[in-house]
């Protein structure tokens, strides 16, 4: 893995004789008290300001303060006029746009398109208090108060949206929302690296149009430099030809993305290929550069070549242009092996560095030790945020995911690499919840991250880590270069809950169980000491079929896993229970799939309260599948693997009511599905049905004053075995 400059090295900045702030200012009143003329950076975000390192504007924030630069918040603004982000005045350096914690299209909208009544980001949780496609409605009232201020977008819905997306709430591919945004810059990730030197590099006078070299960062250019050498996608993952065969007698002209995306045979065999200028979309019109396309680049020149994309227009045109598209992304999506990527968007390019180095233990322990107040800003005074309520008390303990689980976007945000703090470090800001955080009784409710079992866990080789291009470590088995070695974290779980003052340590992140099995000491440690009677996993699927679209181990690691759970909790006297999560109508699922699903929850006595519809966040893998009917985890051609999608909201209404098979209100639905798959024999009122032939009065479709059977007699609780 390269190295970078570690970020807790820098220069300060001259404004650090200011010192610390009890809060990053939110007001100009508060400027003037810590004797502020200006801020050298504005982050505007859509979320409520807490100064929590579970908070992104809060990270950034205390991490630029801490590099001297004075930083100012502006948080869930009035989006309806400019006068807003004026309130702090223009930043000397820039503007960072957030849309939050969450992408805002996620947090506004369910799965099913309908609009939320409330937003956990918010004070008193109440909805509508920011825009639909946040960042770039705030980045473009930015630019209205203050027009010649760049402008910097970053966060999760910014980093997802990097290049051409398909959008579910429109349903179509919408371009690069740097483009749309018309910000100066794109960072993505967790963007503290490229944010630190961005800020340096602005303050010593360089210009942001002249800032090309920054990895993790998205920028617009007209043309590739002459000294770089474009490698065709096609070309790298050799899928064959895309488009159908061109019409030799058309008169038309042959338009520039068929040539770049339909090579024949023989011209990719080639290391090399000449391609005239009017095929290239590198070249402007008229201009005669000529731009190498190759198939294989030498080591010494890898540093200054770029994968050419398919363009935006070709990919919104074409679905299985799409899914190539986005498995190119993918498998460049490795620190250690990552190039450059470039992707046509009318007549401009939009660059994708390669992503950021990792950070190191030590810059993990430096960001997370910054002055966090913990606590929401007092301008909210008694208010209650309720994502501040959930995290008070938690504490992260590393970043990164290997699970690669196609409909997630951990592993597209914050990489395979995990990056870890160190034990002291954690324990650390264990007793400053402890001390510090009011209302704290002893409880820590959380010591986790994306995964709560994956802390320091890496390839046992280097060498092998940043050459190798897996999407998962895990799938479809645990990687034999996989160090699984679950002893640091146990350690880490012993140190905590012997300290002073803490009563117990919870763990809420989600448990990856095919990992756990690996260490039957971390699953006792776990159950032993950390369940509070009941331990939330995520099988998500039952079926091949969708577990093979998902990238999840099959059922037989949760049984391997609950065996061992059962066990080490009846050893400690405890009757705990696991909670196991679903998705409905997930690429690959059939209504088959489901059925067994609905009788497996039932032969095992679970009620699910609340289900999770899969939802088509912008750039995940599973997303490609569900728009272009394509697999992208193998090679995409027009006659490769065809998936299954459960699409309208008939058949997700259905896919979810198989998790339901309890509540009354889906008995008609799923009466009318299994006398249409043939299943009639589970309608009935024994235990062998699933579902009774009788409807009770007040639920749907019930007949009106018509006395019904009595029910079955209910389970007793949510979660019995």
């Amino acid at each position: 893995m390269q190295t970078a400059r570690d970020i807790s090295g820098y220069r300060r900045h001259w404004a650090e004789r200011f010192g610390t702030a009890p809060f990053l200012p939110m007001s100009r009143a508060e400027m003037d008290l810590l004797g502020w003329d200006s801020c050298d950076v504005i982050i505007v975000t859509g979320d409520a300001y807490v100064d929590h390192p579970s908070f992104g504007m809060a990270i950034v924030g205390r991490v630029l303060e801490a590099q001297g630069f004075r930083v100012g918040i502006i948080a869930q603004p009035d989006w309806h006029s400019a006068a807003a982000f004026a309130a702090l005045g223009a930043p000397n350096l820039f503007f960072g746009i957030t849309a939050g914690n969450m992408d805002s299209m996620v947090n506004r909208y369910t799965a099913d398109r309908r609009i939320r009544s409330d937003d956990a980001y918010t004070p008193g949780g109440a909805g509508g208090k920011r825009p639909d496609r946040s960042v770039i409605v705030y980045a473009q009232r930015a630019r209205e108060a203050y027009r010649e201020v760049p402008i910097v977008i970053g966060g999760i819905e910014a980093s997802l949206r990097r290049i051409a997306h398909f959008d579910y709430w429109s349903e179509k591919v919408r371009r690069s929302v740097l483009l749309d945004a018309k910000a100066d810059m794109l960072v993505y990730g967790n963007g503290e690296r490229q944010i630190c030197e961005l800020a340096h590099r602005l303050a010593a006078g360089e210009r942001i149009d002249a800032i090309t070299d920054l990895r993790g960062t998205v920028f617009v250019r007209k043309n590739t430099p002459t000294d770089w050498i474009e490698v065709d996608s096609t070309h790298l993952d050799a899928p064959g030809p895309l488009n159908p065969p061109l019409d030799p007698y058309a008169m038309a002209a042959t338009a520039p993305d068929a040539a770049v995306a339909a090579p024949d045979a023989a011209a990719a065999a080639n290391s090399a290929v000449a391609v005239p200028p009017c095929a290239s979309p590198a070249a402007a019109p008229g201009a005669e550069k000529v731009v190498r396309f190759v198939r294989r680049v030498k080591n010494a020149d890898r540093g200054r070549s770029v994968i050419r994309m398919p363009s935006h227009e070709a990919v919104a045109a074409d679905p299985v242009l799409y899914a190539h598209a986005s498995r190119i992304l993918h498998l460049e999506s490795n620190p250690g092996n990552a190039r450059a990527l470039v992707q046509r968007h009318g007549d401009t390019d939009v660059w994708l560095n390669p992503p950021p180095i990792p950070l190191t233990m030590k810059e993990m322990d430096w960001v997370y030790e910054r002055a966090y107040a913990r606590a929401p800003h007092p301008f909210y005074g008694a208010a209650n945020i309720p994502a501040y309520k959930m995290i008070r008390f938690s504490v992260a303990i590393q970043r990164g995911c290997f699970g690669g689980c196609t409909f997630c976007s951990i592993t597209e945000h914050e990489g395979r690499i995990i990056q870890s703090r160190s034990e002291d470090s954690v324990l650390r800001e264990i007793e400053e919840v402890r001390d510090k955080v009011p209302g704290f009784t002893g409880v820590i409710s959380d010591l986790g991250g994306p995964t709560a079992n994956m802390y320091r866990l890496a390839c046992k080789s280097p060498e092998i880590e940043s050459a190798c291009r897996r999407p998962s470590c895990v799938f479809p088995a645990v990687c034999p270069n996989l160090n699984t070695d679950h002893a640091p974290l146990i350690r880490l779980y012993q140190r905590a809950r012997q300290m002073p003052g803490i009563k117990k340590v919870l763990i809420a992140s989600g448990v990856r169980y095919d990992l756990a099995i690996e260490s039957p000491e971390y699953v006792k440690e776990l159950a032993q000491h950390h369940t509070g009677g009941y331990l939330k996993i995520a099988p998500e699927a039952l079926a091949d079929g969708p577990l093979s679209k998902m990238m999840k181990p099959g059922v037989g690691a949760y049984y391997k896993f609950k065996e061992l759970f059962d066990r080490y909790s009846k050893e400690a006297g405890k009757e705990q229970y696991l909670i196991p999560y679903f998705i409905a109508a997930h690429p690959g699922t059939s209504d088959e799939d489901m059925l067994e699903l609905a009788l497996w929850l039932k032969k095992n006595r679970y009620r699910a309260d609340q289900v999770q519809a899969f939802l088509p966040s912008p750039m995940a893998t599973a997303t490609a599948m569900y728009h272009s009917g394509k697999n992208p985890l193998r090679r995409i051609t027009r006659t490769s693997e065809e998936v299954r999608i459960p699409k309208g909201l008939k058949v997700r209404r259905l896919h979810k009511a198989f998790l339901r098979y309890h509540d009354p209100n889906n008995w008609p639905i799923l009466r009318e599905a299994l006398r249409r798959m043939g299943r009639a024999d589970l309608i009935g009122n024994g235990k062998q049905h699933l579902v009774p032939a009788w409807q009770p009065p007040g639920s749907v479709d019930a007949p009106q004053g018509k006395r019904q059977p009595k029910p079955a007699r209910p389970f007793r609780t949510q979660h019995t075995r």
